[in-house]
């Protein structure tokens, strides 16, 4: 009697976190279905760094690592040389989504202080938490396809390929209604901050893949240590 109110309870908070999740991804897909509207939206809302960090991204790349690092549990990664089909472990799927998120996280960072500065280089007056606000829904769609690199038979350099398309795209519409630069700068702004970033993003790439091929044995091989003792069996 006494443990159903609290079951209940569980369930009502696990359901709204589900749901919560959901609807993160959910606006990532509506930035490339209905962009116009959902910029406005965002720029209406006008979010705080913290709040768009720890309500958007943090959530998002969350939920895609948890994907992407049950496919490297259940179907396996290729690794080695010549490369080969390996299911890892557990704590070796966590130390490399814990690369993964890292680096994205300091991808939407450098991505916001690149735009914010070239921003400037505009004559423009943007603040960083517009610039952050741009990146980080920005790159809502590249994030949301890394959920296909959880299937081995998917080339990561695809799911780059269609996500930085993807936040490309988006960004198009972002810039303007989010940082309000000047009509004459906006599309120079657009351009060479959606290439910066889209550089930024390969080269991230490039680090993970050499991760995930294995020629960073001894960052994962402490990552895994690390992990093993704090995940005893």
């Amino acid at each position: 009697m006494h443990g159903a109110p609290a079951r209940q309870k569980k369930c009502i908070v696990s359901g709204a976190r589900d749901r919560y999740l959901w609807a993160v991804m959910i606006r990532a897909l509506l930035l490339v279905l209905e962009p116009q509207r959902t910029w406005d939206r965002i720029a209406t809302e006008g979010r705080s760094v913290a709040r768009t960090f720890w309500l958007y991204v943090l959530p998002l790349l969350l939920l895609t690592c948890a994907v992407e690092g049950l496919g490297m549990h259940y179907w396996g990664e290729w690794r080695g040389d010549p490369l080969r089909l390996k299911q890892l472990t557990v704590p070796e799927a966590i130390a490399h989504q814990l690369v993964h998120l890292a680096v994205n996280v300091a991808l939407v960072f450098f991505g916001a202080k690149m735009f914010k500065s070239l921003g400037e280089t505009f004559h423009g007056q943007h603040t960083y938490q517009q610039a952050f606000t741009v990146v980080a829904y920005g790159l809502g769609p590249f994030w949301s396809l890394r959920v296909l690199d959880a299937v081995p038979a998917v080339s990561p350099w695809v799911t780059y390929v269609l996500g930085i398309t993807l936040t490309i795209a988006v960004l198009y519409h972002g810039v303007p209604r989010v940082m309000m630069p000047d009509p004459p700068q906006a599309f120079g702004l657009y351009l060479i901050g959606s290439l910066v970033l889209a550089l930024a993003a390969g080269i991230g790439r490039f680090l993970l893949v050499w991760l995930q091929q294995g020629r960073f044995v001894q960052l994962e091989s402490l990552l895994v240590r690390c992990i093993r003792h704090l995940w005893p069996g």
